[in-house]
């Protein structure tokens, strides 16, 4: 692993403030820009579709930047790099219906979530409207959820902070649960919290086997384009909705194509990727 071309940092909680603190400065400069075009030109660039969309591209890669900068390359000499090879078809046959299952299961879970009440309605009614605001424009939604978020957030949760834990002597599943966790919580509530972490542990999997991080973006894309595609077509983004079925018949079509799924690729399947 010494002479890997991809550098062996760790991940701490010093290397969490420098991905918060590249965020922030990211995400503010991009404010204090639009401020400059309202003082100088008039016109507020928060109106525009795909200001939102820069906002987080920006964000994002000044986070990943800082964290290049003032923690890999001083700790290992080496910049920021990842495998971004491809794999066999065998294993893209195993992984998506694998996925698919755990979508499913994610479903019926959040479903289980209060969406009424004197304090789950309030914050529902808030969450539901935030959402309506972010998809208002499809293409624009397309790309962010898409495009732009499997990459950044795979390279920040699985590339940088799952793999991290790993080198740090953290055993595989706990750096698997622990980054699904941190990627559950930046959602924000607790009805995406549910599905990030279940899903996070799946493209979590597939990454610490296939030690690629392009396969986990690809099943990362493939769910938010089915939210995407659920929500432009069906306005809602139940599977159970969409094919009538009741949630109970959808938590069993995903444990089934999970379980199955999931033998075939970590038990019958022994393939086990390494850097080099």
């Amino acid at each position: 692993m010494e002479n890997s071309r991809y550098p062996k940092f760790t991940f701490t909680w010093i290397g969490g403030l420098v991905l918060l603190a590249g965020l922030f400065i990211g995400t503010m400069s991009v404010s204090f820009f639009n401020l400059f075009w309202k003082i100088i030109f008039k016109e507020n660039l928060e109106l525009k579709e795909w200001y939102l969309m820069t906002t987080n591209a920006v964000g994002f890669l000044t986070a990943i930047a800082f964290f290049d900068f003032f923690i890999v390359r001083p700790s290992t000499g080496k910049k920021l790099n990842f495998n971004f090879s491809t794999t066999n078809f065998y294993t893209y046959v195993l992984i998506f219906p694998m996925m698919i299952g755990m979508m499913f299961i994610a479903e019926f879970t959040t479903s289980l979530i209060p969406t009424s009440g004197p304090f789950w309605g309030k914050y529902y009614e808030f969450f539901s409207e935030l959402m309506n605001q972010l998809t208002f424009e499809p293409v624009a939604m397309i790309i962010m959820t898409v495009i732009m978020a499997p990459i950044f957030e795979e390279i920040i949760f699985r590339g940088i902070i799952q793999k991290g834990l790993i080198n740090k002597g953290v055993n595989p599943q706990r750096a698997i649960f622990y980054a699904s966790v941190i990627f559950g919580l930046v959602h924000g509530n607790p009805w995406q919290f549910v599905g990030a972490v279940l899903l996070g542990c799946v493209l979590g999997l597939v990454y610490y086997k296939t030690k690629s991080l392009l396969l986990p973006m690809l099943l990362h894309a493939f769910n938010n384009l089915c939210s995407s595609l659920l929500i432009t077509y069906v306005k809602t983004e139940s599977f159970a909705d969409a094919f009538k079925v009741p949630e109970w018949a959808v938590l069993i079509a995903g444990i089934i194509l999970f379980s199955l799924f999931y033998y075939l690729f970590t038990r019958k399947y022994k393939v086990h990727y390494a850097e080099i």
